[in-house]
This record gives C-alpha cells, structure tokens and sequence, in this order.
C-alpha cells in the first residue's frame, strides 16, 4: 500500500495555462530531492494569441528546474543569455543556484497544433550546492537511454534505476523516468532509492487490488515493493531518491534556510537577479507577501 497519494490540485502559471499541482502537498512537501511538480495540459484547443500561454521572466534560487514535454514545443531563455528550443522527449535541466531568471514562450503556433503538454519539476540542491554558479543544459532524446520489455516502455531522464544511467547531470543520488505501459502489463519501482514514488499522466493502475486513476500521485516507503498493474494503457511519471533534509519554500525560492528566502526577495526587487538578455523587456514582479512566513504553504503561487 502506498505511504501517501496526493491529489493534484489547479494552479495558474499564466494568463492562459492552469496546471495540475502535484508538489508540494501540505502533507508531503518532497519525494527525494524533488520538491515541486506541475503537470501542464494537454492543452488542444491553443489561443489565439498563444502569447497568453507565455510564462514571464522569473527568479529562482536554491534549485534545478527540470523540463519535459509530451507535445508541443516552448522556448527557455535565462538570464545565461541561453535562447533553447524544447521539443517532446527532450531533458532541460537549468539549476538557479545563487539566481537565474528565466522565461518561458510559445512562439510558433505551428508547433502546437498537435496540443502542449509538459511536465516540470524542481530538483532542490543539496546545501553545498545551493549558492552555485547558474548553468543550462539540455539533452537530447539519444542521450537518454530507453529500454523496452513485455508491455512496457520507458526512458530514463536523470539519475540510474533498473540499470540504467546516463549523462544528466545532477547533485544527488535520484532518478527520474517517464514509463508507458500497454494495458495488462505488471512493472515494479526501482529498489535502490530510499524515497519512491509515482504520478499517474493518464490511464489507471492497480495496486493491492486498488485502482488509481490520472492526476495522482503514489508515494511509497522503502522496502515496500508494490506491484503495478496497467488497466489500461497508462504513462507514468517515477521520481524519487534520497532526502536532503527540510526545505523551505516562496513562490519561486527554495533554500535550506529561511533568512536566504527573504534575500532572494529583495535581491529581485532591486533588480539583482538579472534578467535574460534577450527577453528583458517584462517580468514578473515579487509578489505580495501578506506576511507569509517562508516555508509555509507557496503563496503566492510558484512559477515553472
């Protein structure tokens, strides 16, 4: 039986896009290292000014971004001067460290007639990590080794599990894969992670003689070795790893220290995270803090 399943919840991330909030959840605030979650779509029916679907310049310290598209195409500029095209099957991991800004775009509507939908999450660093120099990678779906069995397809996007590893970079021991099971198909979680856990994109699962549908997430113990079972055609999303310890969590901040939350506030207030070269003409402004102490529940709502 699962530890915890977590219903997503509906944020906005834009005027046009609503998400599906998987992390963090008041009872459940990591799954290893990974402290956020957001399913985005399938958007079909796109704008007709998809500018409305465009994610402003934003700051983030204290973590690595992680982005994964099922369809669609949207284009990452940061404050690196780094412009990168993100495709279906592709891993963008930009890690803010001290600060970056980025923006996020849907610049070619021909793109996403086929519909958008992507998957982020936030990796949170390890404390010696956490004031590191910005950087930018992405990686194509050929560095991300895919391995196929009975009923079941998956690609590793970071970290080892099953065997399987690759060259994505990353600051602590975890794993990150995306799992298409045929229906009737039986899989099992990685056994070498301490925290394991899984969200369901679509389709159903069984598990203890329970079905689970799209939009949750399962959360399991270490040494508990559920069996999972397709009903159907399913995708899912694994993560986990090992804890980094408490974490604290504002708007689009993450540090293992709260005073570090309220300097990363006014360090973009003043205008000292710099914004991307070339996207500087509008961003998102600090929020209103309603005196919300850091670490409690993200209000306001976190940005991609």
């Amino acid at each position: 039986m699962p530890e915890i399943v977590i219903e997503a919840r509906s944020a906005a991330i834009s005027k046009a896009v609503k998400v599906k909030r998987i992390l963090p959840f008041r009872l459940r605030r990591m799954v290893g290292a990974f402290i956020f979650m957001d399913h985005a779509g399938p958007i079909i029916e796109i704008p007709a000014q998809p500018s409305t679907l465009d994610v402003l310049p934003h700051p983030h310290i204290g973590l690595s971004t992680v982005s994964y598209l099922f369809g669609g195409q949207v284009t990452h500029r940061d404050s690196l001067g780094v412009e990168q095209i993100i495709r279906p099957g592709e891993v963008n991991w930009m890690t803010a460290g001290s600060g970056i800004a980025h923006s996020e775009r849907f610049e070619d509507p021909s793109a996403l007639t086929g519909g958008l939908e992507m998957i982020q999450t936030w990796v949170a660093l390890p404390e010696q990590d956490e004031e590191a120099s910005p950087s930018f990678n992405n990686y194509t779906p050929g560095q991300l080794p895919v391995f196929t069995d009975k009923g079941v397809w998956m690609r590793l996007i970071a970290g080892n599990a099953y065997g399987l590893n690759n060259d994505v970079k990353t600051n602590s021991p975890l794993f990150y894969l995306h799992v298409n099971l045929q229906q009737g198909a039986t899989f099992a979680l990685p056994k070498e992670h301490t925290e394991r856990g899984f969200y369901i994109v679509k389709g159903s699962i069984e598990v203890s003689g329970i079905t689970y549908t799209d939009g949750k997430m399962l959360v399991f113990s270490k040494g508990d070795d559920p069996v999972i079972i397709a009903k159907e055609n399913t995708t899912l999303m694994l993560l986990g790893g090992e804890p980094l310890g408490e974490r604290f969590i504002w708007w689009n901040f993450v540090s293992s220290r709260k005073e570090r939350i309220e300097q990363a506030k006014e360090d973009w207030k003043q205008g000292r995270i710099i914004l991307p070269p070339n996207d500087n003409k509008e961003f998102v402004p600090l929020p209103d803090d309603r005196s919300k102490p850091a670490g409690s529940s993200p209000k306001p709502e976190p940005l991609s």
